[in-house]
């Protein structure tokens, strides 16, 4: 169910980006793509769908004001879906352990591999659908690279201010 809480995130993080963080581009191409952060930081359940639905709505919120044809919805929604995997990977999480999962109470260094994962294939995903060549390989990895770099700095930066348990 949808907290007024996390719909006030979605709104917040939607309009953040396509009015304020779509007109950043560092050094000419480097873009940070904060509204990942809704991935990250929404509460698991059991039914996933409703959550997937949500970030695909994101992600398709943001391509409409970006006139990017579906790239980031197609890339939110794959982490989005990969989120449990990682969960139980990084954190050792069973599904009866989810209703009580809060990644701010989990230890750094753990929360940092996953966002940084996390945000590497939403980056590589998204720069590789945005050129579709293999002749940019190059061009992709730097700007997947760079840009999730300049992503993860500012969602740390946003998570100390408001969350303060990072």
């Amino acid at each position: 169910m949808l907290s007024l809480k996390h719909f006030f995130s979605l709104i917040g993080l939607l309009f953040l980006q396509v009015f304020i963080l779509n007109n950043i581009h560092f050094l000419g191409h480097i873009n940070p793509y904060v509204y990942i952060a809704f991935v990250f930081f929404f509460p698991l359940n059991k039914n996933r769908f409703p959550f997937l639905i949500l970030c695909f709505l994101l992600g398709l919120g943001i391509d409409f004001f970006s006139d990017s044809g579906g790239v980031h919805a197609a890339s939110i929604l794959v982490i989005a879906y990969l989120r449990v995997f990682f969960i139980k990977t990084y954190f050792k999480k069973l599904p009866a352990d989810f209703p009580f999962f809060k990644l701010e109470t989990e230890q750094f260094g753990k929360v940092l591999g996953y966002i940084t994962t996390l945000t590497l294939i939403h980056h590589f995903i998204f720069f590789f659908l945005a050129n579709f060549s293999f002749k940019n390989s190059l061009l992709v990895i730097t700007n997947a690279m760079f840009s999730a770099l300049f992503t993860l700095i500012l969602i740390l930066l946003g998570s100390y201010i408001f969350i303060r348990k990072l």
